[in-house]
């Protein structure tokens, strides 16, 4: 019989994902950064849900306040990729009784501190015994009906383009991440991608997932990979955790594009780094690093 370890997350997900049907007035499921769900004429609710578990996306060791950060942060990175808005989150803890209730405060300190960042309200939540620390997040929001972002539509020839810098994530910028929500928005309202996600696995685990979700294949000028200081080029490909946004545009539109991101955001890169091509086209860079898998035997935290 296969383990989780032998498949891996994403199989697993089409496998439990099999057979489960939905109504008319969902508009996409598993398989985006978030779930759309038809609400008005004018807008769309978006539907997330996130876990963080101890030694897997955080230690003890690390500051209480940054893993509450983290906690929330994720899933508004989620938000930013579908140029979406939060506003809604219940969050529900997991300890085992030893916990110290300091620590646990400490963590909501850090949760009630980015919430009111973002205007997201905590309204609510659950709690349960376990043998470690564990804190899952859901939150709803809303988007525009016209505007909303998909991993999907991508076409053969769009352009690629990465927001910010990848690399050395565990250096601390997977505590510390910025959500590029505003981004997010202005991208749906000014660059109309053709497919977007947020990075939290890695390119070389999220990429080839939009290309899959596309219908496409892609090609990657390795050399423009846009690597924090100190990184290698096979950092900035797979280590995760980077939450940095990646899209795919038209190929006609990226010459405006660019300088208009420049004059809205003018400390924060918008990269080249490839373009979609047809299946059977293209092939992934030659690297050690292959991304993150949450089943995999040699994942750690």
């Amino acid at each position: 019989m296969p383990t989780l370890a032998d498949i891996g997350e994403d199989n697993l997900i089409r496998k439990l994902m099999r057979g489960v049907k939905l109504d008319g007035d969902v508009i996409a499921g598993a398989g985006d950064d978030c779930a759309v769900v038809r609400s008005t004429k004018h807008e769309h609710t978006l539907l997330k849900t996130d876990a963080l578990v101890q030694d897997v996306h955080f230690t003890l060791e690390t500051p209480p306040k940054l893993i509450g950060r983290k906690a929330i942060a994720r899933v508004v990175s989620d938000f930013a990729a579908m140029g979406g808005t939060p506003r809604h989150a219940m969050i529900t803890l997991v300890a085992p009784p030893t916990m110290q209730v300091e620590f646990l405060t400490e963590i909501y300190r850090g949760m009630r501190a980015i919430a009111k960042e973002y205007g997201i309200n905590i309204v609510g939540g659950e709690t349960s015994r376990g043998l470690v620390l564990m804190l899952s997040i859901s939150m709803s929001g809303t988007v525009p009906s016209k505007r909303w972002l998909s991993r999907s539509e991508g076409k053969a020839g769009d352009v690629l383009l990465v927001t910010g810098r990848l690399g050395g994530s565990i250096t601390g910028k997977h505590l510390k991440f910025q959500p590029r929500l505003a981004e997010g928005r202005w991208l749906s309202e000014n660059a109309h991608p053709h497919a977007i996600m947020d990075i939290s696995d890695g390119l070389a685990k999220d990429l080839p997932r939009l290309a899959l979700a596309s219908g496409t294949h892609y090609q990657v000028n390795v050399a423009s990979l846009p690597c924090n200081p100190g990184c290698t080029f096979d950092q900035a490909w797979g280590d995760g955790e980077d939450y940095e946004l990646l899209l795919a545009v038209n190929s006609r539109s990226v010459k405006s594009l660019l300088p208009k991101w420049r004059a809205a955001f003018p400390k924060l890169p918008l990269t080249i780094i490839g373009k979609l091509v047809p299946p059977g086209e293209g092939r992934p860079p030659d690297f050690e690093s292959t991304g993150w898998d949450h089943f995999a035997l040699s994942a750690d935290a």
